[in-house]
């Protein structure tokens, strides 16, 4: 089994900033893509930045103030999170797409979710 846990998010004054992490645990044999998504009170569960094969992509709402980056050998995944603005409210998720063994297909695992608020 694989299991996804998010730390560090909180509460946040608009224009500051918060760092996300995300460690991965369990049988894993390769971390495929990774990726932040949020879903905000009453909307659907959005991506916000991905990384795959070297590749970063971000939501357009996001680009010039998220970063997000990954440590292989740790099996971390970090997003960092800068000028946050209160529509960066919301409860933001880990995704992580694991090959647990050699021979196994890649399938997506998900975190529980960390809160992340700012206030205007």
């Amino acid at each position: 089994q694989v299991q996804l846990v998010e730390s560090g998010g909180g509460l946040v004054q608009a224009g500051g900033s918060l760092s996300l992490s995300c460690a991965a645990s369990g049988r894993i044999f390769k971390i495929n893509g990774t990726g932040w998504y949020r879903q905000a009170p009453g909307k659907q569960r959005e991506l916000v930045a991905a990384s795959r094969g070297g590749s970063t992509n971000y939501a357009d709402s996001v680009k010039g103030r998220f970063t997000i980056s990954r440590d292989n050998a740790k099996k971390m995944v970090y997003l960092q999170m800068n000028s946050l603005k209160p529509e960066d409210t919301a409860v933001y998720y880990c995704n992580a797409d694991v090959s647990p063994t050699l021979y196994s297909d890649s399938r997506p695992y998900w975190g529980q979710g960390t809160q992340v608020t700012v206030s205007s």
